[in-house]
């Protein structure tokens, strides 16, 4: 019965009607509104993920109206064991970022929560949509609401954060929409499942994978397309941090598995390795300069992506485990792995970011420095930032293990030197991450600034507390998500395992 309702539809308009109707009304209104619709998204995601069959690879709650015949262009949704747990995910950070913002915002409320329930519901799209063209428009459209967030609710330095933002996201973009005109114009549709078996020539093929991969990359985003994303953080409201870190940025894995894999196989094959070297320069690299970072968010924004350099590596680690051998042994741990770093990143990030929210409300700055002994004077606090910290440095028993786990085991069924490159992360996360806490939380009380700092209110409580219990429930149970995709990370491996050419 769940199967014939426009859940899907449902999930993508819910929040944005209930976005335009919060930009309408006043301010205490508006909070409201915002939770109603936000709760009723996450309400309605429930049944997706309880009505789902995980013993089929097949679509599932599939939609199909025809938006413009002429050009075979379709509103068409259809929702998978990769694109669930995303929706799930998006579904659940949503009305924490509405409830943190109850009190800290004070100014043009019901156009920053309006923002974001707009921002969920098309974000929602991009993971539901089946029409490359339904897509592309879903994935533009992120950047608008986001555009806004960070430029009227940002820090001194917005304007310059934003422009670089859209300037660096568009770019990429453009080049995924003339790789589908290409794809339509081959094949006559737009359809992406049916582009799935689209055969192409390698030339063909490795172009239109460039194509992809300068979106997805500047996206999630990869070494070396990723200076971005540091200055939209460290610009942006909490709000913007948290939605950016843990929803926007998984698009870009996403992509690579919706689109880039499966529709240029031979492509992707033949690149995987640069990709992989890219993914460890990302671990690597961009850990180390986490360990130089003042500022927390910087650190938290370095962090995400070093962190986010597990999903390409355990994403294009098939095709190094295919060539090893036909069994594919570990191909589906990396892809998984990747799956689950995805989800466990969405909601590490979304706390991180979270907290420092909470501080920089009560301090007003960022740096480290003017930190110190916040344990003294906000000891319930300091217990979950801790918490949070030794999920992002991988501690077993939490998120931050399960997905970065799986991967390394994974690369160590391809190349020694891969996993070993890869493993560093446990080193380098551990040391900017505690470097980190020390600093902030340990020690003698700083100031008298931190000295006078009150612990956190029941609100805060709430927001930081699910996403503990979250953290440590997939970092304990990982079985309930990882069920949703076996079937169709296996069938993505079969297809991929056959050459077009």
């Amino acid at each position: 019965m769940l199967a014939d309702w426009p859940l899907l539809s449902l999930l993508i308009w819910v929040p944005i009607v209930g976005g335009a109707l919060t930009l309408m009304a006043g301010e205490n209104g508006a909070r409201r509104l915002a939770l109603v619709f936000s709760l009723a998204t996450l309400g309605l995601a429930i049944p997706l993920y309880a009505g789902f069959d995980t013993g089929t690879a097949d679509l599932q709650f599939r939609e199909h109206l025809a938006w413009l015949p002429d050009f075979n262009i379709n509103y068409a949704l259809g929702v998978d064991g990769i694109s669930l747990p995303l929706i799930l995910l998006t579904a659940f950070i949503t009305p924490l970022v509405v409830i943190a913002a109850w009190t800290t915002i004070r100014y043009r409320v019901s156009q920053y929560l309006g923002a974001f329930l707009i921002m969920e519901g098309i974000m929602i799209g991009v993971f539901s949509a089946v029409d490359a063209v339904l897509f592309y428009v879903f994935w533009e459209a992120t950047l608008i609401p986001m555009f806004l967030i960070i430029g009227i609710w940002g820090g001194a330095n917005r304007i310059y954060a934003t422009i670089k933002f859209f300037l660096y996201t568009f770019f990429g973009s453009v080049f995924m929409l003339v790789a589908l005109i290409y794809l339509y114009y081959q094949s006559g549709t737009f359809d992406l499942f049916a582009l799935h078996g689209q055969p192409l020539a390698m030339g063909q093929q490795m172009l239109i994978f460039i194509a992809f991969l300068l979106a997805f990359a500047v996206k999630i985003p990869m070494w070396p397309v990723h200076t971005w994303l540091p200055d939209a953080h460290t610009e942006a409201p909490t709000g913007g941090s948290v939605i950016l870190a843990a929803i926007t940025l998984k698009m870009g894995g996403y992509g690579f598995m919706r689109l880039s894999l499966p529709i240029v196989p031979d492509a992707s094959q033949a690149l995987a390795g640069l990709v992989i070297v890219l993914s460890l320069v990302a671990i690597v690299y961009i850990g180390l300069v986490a360990l130089a970072q003042r500022d927390i968010k910087r650190l938290i924004a370095y962090s995400s992506i070093s962190h986010m350099g597990f999903v390409t590596l355990g994403t294009f680690l098939v095709f190094l485990l295919l060539a090893r051998s036909p069994e594919a042994a570990g191909a589906r741990l990396g892809m998984e792995g990747a799956i689950v770093q995805m989800v466990s990143h969405g909601l590490i990030s979304a706390a991180l970011f979270f907290c420092v929210g909470v501080l920089y409300d009560r301090m007003h700055t960022r740096q480290i420095a003017d930190y110190g002994g916040v344990v003294n004077t906000m000891p319930v606090f300091a217990t979950l930032l801790v918490v949070f910290a030794m999920a992002n440095a991988g501690l077993p028993g939490t998120s931050g293990f399960v997905g970065e786990f799986m991967v390394i085991v994974a690369s160590f069924h391809a190349n020694f030197w891969v996993a070993a490159l890869a493993a560093l992360t446990l080193i380098l996360g551990a040391a900017y991450t505690l470097w980190m806490v020390k600093r902030v939380v340990f020690g003698d009380v700083a100031n008298e600034r931190v000295a006078a700092l009150e612990d956190i209110n029941a609100r805060e409580i709430f927001v930081l507390g699910v996403l503990a219990l979250a953290v440590l429930a997939l970092g304990l149970w990982p079985a309930p998500l990882v069920e949703i995709m076996h079937a169709s990370v296996d069938q993505l491996i079969d297809h991929v395992s056959v050459s077009k050419l």
